[in-house]
Parts: C-alpha cells; sequence; structure tokens
C-alpha cells in the first residue's frame, strides 16, 4: 500500500453521534481525547487474504483493489468528513489465522467493514466473530453456498446464519452445474475423473459438479481425495489412466491444481483437467507447465473484467497505480467489495446529520443490505441471503500458455 499521511483523530461522544477533531499527522498522533466540530473522521476498512503463501497472488490482488477503492474515495472525498484506511491482515489460507484476524478487526472500533477472505475455509471461522459485533465482512471471492444459505441449501431449505456476511461472488450452486454443462454439452466429454482437496471450497465445488454431470448423462469412472500439500500426486495419476477418463474435475486450488496436471499428463492419460475458480491463475499454467496445461479448463466467476466497459476505468487506475502483483481473479470483485462498504458508510453518515451514528457498525450493515450500484463488474446489489444479484460466469481455456475465454452466461436468482 502506498504511503500516504493520514489524520489522526481523537473522539469525543456527543449527542448520540460521534464528532471527531483532527490532532496531527500520522507521526504526531498524541493520543488521548478532544472536543469539537468539524474534523474528519478516519474509518478504517478491514482487509483479510492470503497475502503471504501459496495463494498469496490471488489474496495480493485482492488488496491492491481494495486499496485502489479507499485511495478514489479518499481523492474524490466521496463521503464528506471521512478519510478511508485499509487495515489489510494476512491469514496464510488457514481458518485459524482468519480467526484470529476476525477478532483483532473487531476490537479496532474505528473498523466499519471488512473485505475477504478468499477461502470458504476461512471465512466459516469468521462469520460468528463479525456477526456478533454486527460488523459487515463482504467477500469478493467465497463461493461456497452454504456461507449465506446454510448447510441444507442443496435440498431447498435455505436459512441465512449471518446477516453481517455478504459476498460479490457467484456461489458454488451454479458454477459447478455450469462447468459440468459446458464439458459434457460443448466439449463432449462423457467419463469423469473427480478429485477433492477435502476443503470447504473444494469440495463443495466437486459435489455440484458430479451432480449436474450424473444429470446430464456422464458417467463418473472414479473419485478420489488428495492432501494438497504434499505435491505427489502420481498414484491417482495412474489411477486415472486406467480409469479410462476423457476428463478429470479437479475441486481444489491451483498451488495442487497445477501439478496434478502436469502429472496426470506425464503418466500418459488423455485428459483435459477442469476446475473452478481457484485454478484461474497464470501461477495455474506456470505449475502445470505450458504443454501439460494447454487446453485445461476453469470456470471463474464474472464477465472477463477486460471486456467490461464498466471495468475500464478500474484497469486504467489500477495499472496508473503502479502495483507490483496483478488484480487476478478476484480484482473487481474485491474493489465492488470495498465500494460497497464505502457506499454504505455513505448512507450512514447522510442519513444521521452528516456524522456517525454511535451503532454505526449496524447501521453499516443495514445499509450494505440495501446497497445498490453500477460497479466495475457490473450491478452490485445482495439478495435476501447475502448474496450478489449478479450472477455471471465465464468458461476459460488454456491456449498458448494463457488462459482465454470461450463462453460466458448470465443467470438468474
Amino acid at each position: 500500500m502506498r504511503n500516504r499521511s493520514l489524520l489522526i483523530l481523537t473522539t469525543a461522544v456527543t449527542a448520540g453521534a460521534l464528532t471527531l477533531t483532527a490532532c496531527g499527522s500520522r507521526g504526531e498522533d498524541k493520543g488521548g481525547s478532544g472536543n469539537g466540530d468539524g474534523g474528519n473522521v478516519t474509518v478504517t476498512i478491514g482487509l483479510d487474504a492470503p497475502l503471504t503463501g501459496e495463494l498469496s497472488a490471488l489474496g495480493l490482488g485482492i488488496k491492491n483493489s481494495a486499496d485502489l477503492a479507499v485511495q478514489t474515495a479518499n481523492k474524490k472525498s466521496y463521503v464528506k468528513g471521512v478519510t478511508f484506511k485499509l487495515e489489510s491482515l494476512d491469514d496464510q489460507a488457514q481458518p485459524s489465522a482468519g480467526q484470529q484476524n476476525a477478532t483483532k478487526l473487531v476490537a479496532d472500533k474505528d473498523v466499519l467493514g471488512v473485505v475477504g477472505p478468499l477461502n470458504s475455509s476461512v471465512a466459516e471461522s469468521m462469520q460468528k466473530v463479525f456477526d456478533d459485533a454486527k460488523l459487515a465482512q463482504i467477500s469478493p471471492a467465497n463461493t461456497n453456498p452454504a456461507l449465506t444459505q446454510g448447510t441444507n441449501w442443496s435440498t431447498g431449505d435455505k436459512k441465512r446464519g449471518y446477516k453481517s456476511y455478504f459476498r460479490t461472488a457467484t456461489t458454488d450452486a451454479i458454477q459447478g452445474p455450469f462447468a459440468a454443462q459446458y464439458v459434457y454439452n460443448e466439449a463432449k466429454k462423457t467419463k469423469a475423473f473427480i478429485i477433492d482437496d477435502k476443503k470447504t471450497y473444494g469440495a463443495g465445488l466437486a459435489g455440484t459438479f458430479k451432480g449436474e454431470f450424473e444429470k446430464l448423462g456422464g458417467k463418473v469412472v472414479g473419485t478420489q481425495h488428495i492432501n494438497p500439500e504434499t505435491k505427489d500426486f502420481s498414484a491417482i495419476a495412474t489411477q486415472v489412466k486406467s480409469s479410462g477418463a476423457d476428463v478429470v474435475y479437479y475441486g481444489g486450488e491451483y498451488p495442487a491444481g497445477g501439478p496434478l496436471s502436469k502429472q496426470i499428463k506425464e503418466a500418459g492419460a488423455k485428459v483435459v483437467v477442469v476446475g473452478g475458480d481457484a485454478l484461474f491463475s497464470a501461477e495455474y499454467v506456470k505449475l502445470a507447465g505450458a504443454a501439460a496445461a494447454e487446453g485445461d479448463i476453469a470456470t471463474s466467476v464474472g464477465a472477463p473484467i477486460e471486456s467490461l466497459d464498466s471495468a475500464k476505468e478500474f484497469l486504467a487506475n489500477y495499472k496508473a497505480g503502479g502495483y507490483k502483483e496483478a488484480y487476478e481473479a478476484y480484482g473487481g470483485y474485491a474493489y465492488d467489495s470495498t465500494w460497497a462498504i464505502i457506499e454504505a458508510v455513505k448512507k450512514v453518515v447522510d442519513g444521521n446529520s452528516g456524522k456517525l451514528p454511535d451503532d454505526a457498525r449496524a447501521k453499516v450493515v443495514e445499509a450494505v443490505q440495501g446497497v445498490s450500484f453500477d460497479g466495475v463488474t457490473g450491478k452490485v446489489s445482495f439478495d435476501e441471503f447475502g448474496d450478489t444479484t449478479n450472477k455471471q460466469l465465464t468458461v476459460y481455456k488454456v491456449e498458448g500458455g494463457k488462459h482465454a475465454p470461450v463462453k460466458s452466461d448470465t443467470f438468474g436468482g
């Protein structure tokens, strides 16, 4: 995140609202409390993602995009009297770290919303912490349906567990079947070997693919689970070859997905490896090797951002921002998640005579539920479960060492 001076503010509670007074630059913070009117208030937006480790490419893309949204809001003085600050925490894709980060963000009273995490399993560990504190959480990447619709969602018994949790990414209730339909109807693959990493995201996604693939008439010729930490998948590669499969569906992430594809091809299996949005990264091709990855398929949330008129300003500003890392698969969604919090804060401030109320966190949660704006990825709003109403997906195929879009679709609620 770029170095920039920030106002450090002291607070005083008056007439049921927070009135704040500037007390100098960051390096001159004297602490204590003060009184006064007309000064800016700093609102912190928390961010949780894997900023180090094997999934850091995706996490840093999320962080940079959220940072760009915060900088844009401040540059435009989008919320009068409010300066936004981003507080980024690293969960290393570990649920325990995510829960610790959630507790830390809740303890900071300046935090009025949180963007993240990347992983559905991490989100599971954070939801109750945030919900108990009435702190809004918006993920740009979580796709497991149970996070918003409860564990019995697949039976039609949908129940929202946490009113503070939202997401801008489409769920696997749509993504898995979308992949199965493309694989069976258009790629003409009829015999699938299904593998998952036993994680919340991977196992859930593989399950929704399997159900739709069999419903369409496809045959599942084998299933297997892997430990993604081992990176030695030779035994499963041999199973895939002997199974007669013409497609492998992998529910998991690119750190294991790339090596898995490479080893399956090296074993002599004539298959296409298919997976979800966590395979949609240049890192997947690097790990598999361009030759092995050629023809592999990944579905991902949304339409290709480079093709969207709504994303032109984001793409230009991201480039001008000088970020070292790519925005990756979730950059546009991270920007929109951050902006949804900014819009909610604006609504709360505007509705309280230009000040933040004492119960700002709860009010922001209510405001997020009702946000509706034209974002980087299209229209941004949330349904009764906290899921995005913008349900788009795209199929990408590795061609010439890069993921190229081959089919996009939009789905109803």
